[in-house]
């Protein structure tokens, strides 16, 4: 079902909320280290600046816990998106988030002006959905736009509570991660492989289960690939192992060949002494890992395999790096399955997260079709849950 976006709908001289993801790294003197979630909002504020729409944009930063903590303002945003949108940025810094003044700053907005409210984790009602907080953002607007992704698996005050308020539309940026996503999942070009990575099985249970529902081929690499090493009875020595799901492993083997999905596993590891970037380290088949060694990343064997079944594929969606990637002695495996990605044709999707700051790091992000901007929410779309922050927004 496709969800209203701001095209769908008349916004100028309407007053429009939009809560935006701008949950930015800082330093330790409060600046911006990588604005890349600020730039990413940028379309849709920028087409309701220029429709003529009053723009109020609200946000989280940081875990304040409900404690107006300064540590935590918004302010910078604000300071940031001064520069980006080339004009001035109204922010009042309310302890409140919503008091007189911000009511009153609302009411003087010109049309393509611009407010920004305080971080709405100031406010303890954010987090549980209180509807009194609902109320009071739905007061300052007459639409609300959700265009925070990466917040949309969360039912808080300003992705789901506000949303019985006001009318609810999607903005440019959750449009575009429903399309490529759930376009993908629901409907993708053939062959569909899926690149599964990350250390523990048991956080990517769900969206394995139900991606052999919907892939051509899964190829499992990163520390995950221990415990099915594991469940098929080979020595892992000392790397990592998702103990509790040795045969929750050996379970989703069988339901993968029963679906006739090719499962692949890597063939051979690097495996070191110990986890460190110095640590002496060899190559060494799946089923020769010396015990007293711990794997740290995909062998040239497995990263050949894998290239070969990217070049097949015409959708291919990557969650999870396959090594120690942060690591240069062990970063090859994930630069590979990076480089594979860029150099294809297919639909390349990454699902966040470290996957995307692997594409970042060895230069190939812009090669991607698209890069989810929610780690955790890209997760649950890929498992098929319906995200409480888009279950709100009107359907066409």
């Amino acid at each position: 079902m496709s969800k209203k976006t701001i095209r769908d709908i008349d916004v100028r001289g309407k007053k429009v909320i939009v809560r935006c993801d701008f949950n930015v790294p800082l330093d330790d003197k409060g600046h911006i280290t990588d604005d890349i979630r600020i730039t990413a909002a940028l379309p849709t504020i920028q087409y309701l600046i220029e429709n003529k729409a009053k723009v109020i944009l609200m946000s989280h930063m940081g875990r304040p816990d409900g404690e107006a903590n300064m540590k935590y303002t918004l302010k910078p945003v604000a300071e940031r998106l001064v520069k980006l949108l080339g004009q001035p940025v109204a922010f009042v810094s309310s302890p409140a988030v919503v008091d007189e003044h911000v009511k009153a700053a609302a009411d003087r907005l010109g049309e393509g002006h611009v407010l920004i409210l305080e971080n709405l984790r100031f406010r303890k009602e954010e987090t549980k959905n209180g509807e009194e907080f609902s109320k009071e953002l739905a007061s300052l607007a007459e639409i609300f736009v959700n265009d925070a992704f990466g917040t949309a698996h969360r039912a808080h005050a300003s992705t789901a509570g506000i949303a019985a308020f006001l009318p609810a539309v999607s903005g440019f940026l959750i449009e575009k991660e429903v399309r490529f996503l759930g376009g993908a999942v629901e409907n993708p070009e053939r062959p569909f492989v899926a690149i599964m990575g990350g250390s523990k099985v048991g956080d990517k249970i769900l969206v394995i289960e139900n991606l052999l529902k919907k892939v051509d081929t899964l190829i499992i690499g990163g520390g995950m690939m221990f415990t099915f090493f594991k469940a098929q009875g080979l020595e892992i020595g000392k790397s990592i192992l998702d103990a509790d799901n040795v045969q929750l492993a050996a379970d989703l083997m069988k339901k993968a060949e029963e679906a006739g999905v090719k499962l692949l596993l890597p063939v051979d590891t690097v495996a070191a002494t110990e986890f460190s970037n110095e640590a002496e380290a060899d190559v060494y088949s799946k089923d020769a890992i010396p015990a007293d060694r711990m794997g740290m990343d995909i062998g040239p064997e497995s990263i050949k395999l894998f290239e070969e079944e990217i070049a097949k594929a015409k959708t291919i969606i990557w969650n999870g790096p396959v090594g120690v990637f942060e690591m240069p002695s062990f970063a090859e495996g994930t630069r590979s399955i990076a480089e594979a990605l860029a150099d294809s044709d297919a639909v390349t999707i990454i699902g966040g997260g470290d996957s995307a700051a692997a594409a970042e790091l060895f230069g190939v992000a812009d090669e991607m079709t698209h890069i989810s901007t929610g780690g955790g929410a890209s997760l649950e779309f890929l498992e098929g849950k319906e995200l409480p922050g888009i279950a709100v927004l009107e359907d066409k």
